[in-house]
């Protein structure tokens, strides 16, 4: 098995003119730290599927047990913490509660990092 070696500068040599415009260009505290939690977030193979499986279409509870294999309750509470972070919405109708992403920005976020790992396992 290889070790795979990190790349560091043998020289340290700061460029503030690049720090600067970078410190700048950081989003505030409050963002980075929502961000984090949304990555957070979709970073449970559980919650990854829901979110997956909702990018296609609008789908009840019951059936997203049955794509993820799990109990309505785990279901349930699952997407509780989606919603919270606004990646999911719901909508009753009758009895039935539907599930769907929240808007095409976390489709988006999916296919991005979907193409990113199907380009780096060729």
């Amino acid at each position: 098995m290889s070790k795979e070696t990190i790349e560091v500068c043998r020289e340290t040599i700061i460029n503030h003119e690049k720090v600067k415009s970078a410190r700048q260009n950081l989003p505030a505290k409050s963002e980075i730290d929502n961000l984090s939690d949304t990555f957070k977030i979709l970073g449970d193979p559980t919650r990854l599927k829901i979110v997956i499986a909702l990018a296609w279409e609008e789908l009840c509870v019951c059936d997203i047990a049955t794509v993820v294999n799990l109990s309505v309750s785990a279901v349930s509470h699952q997407l509780r913490l989606l919603r919270n972070m606004r990646l999911v919405k719901f909508r009753k109708e009758g009895k039935m509660v539907y599930y769907s992403l929240d808007d095409e920005h976390i489709e988006n976020i999916i296919q991005l990092a979907q193409i990113h790992v199907r380009e780096f396992s060729r």
